[in-house]
C-alpha cells in the first residue's frame, strides 16, 4: 500500500489550495444566487453542490497529487545485544552500599 500511495506534501497543499478556491466560488455564487432569488437554502444548496465538487478533486489520491514524492531512506537492520542478567544484579549492588 505504501508503494502505491506515496506522501507528498507539496501535492497536500496543492488539494488544500484547491480545495479552498473551490469552495470560496462557490459559496459566493451561493451567496449572490440566493440573493438573488431571496432563499437562504438556495445558497446552501449551491455551496453543498460546490463541498461534493471539491471532495472528488482534492481527497482521492490523483496521480497530479503525487508528482513529488518523498525520497525515504532504506530501514537500518539494526540487531539488538541481548542484555546480560550481571547487568541488572550491579545496579542493585549499588544502591545498597
Amino acid at each position: 500500500f505504501n508503494e502505491c500511495v506515496s506522501q507528498d506534501f507539496v501535492g497536500q497543499a496543492r488539494a488544500e489550495r484547491w480545495s479552498r478556491l473551490i469552495i470560496t466560488v462557490f459559496g459566493v455564487i451561493g451567496l449572490i444566487y440566493g440573493a438573488i432569488v431571496q432563499q437562504f437554502s438556495q445558497t446552501v444548496y449551491v455551496l453543498g453542490v460546490g463541498f461534493l465538487l471539491s471532495s472528488l478533486i482534492t481527497i482521492p489520491p490523483w496521480p497530479f497529487y503525487r508528482s513529488n514524492p518523498l525520497k525515504w531512506q532504506k530501514p537500518v537492520n539494526v540487531e539488538q545485544k541481548p542484555q546480560t542478567a550481571d547487568s541488572g544484579d550491579e545496579g542493585k549492588a549499588k544502591k545498597k552500599k
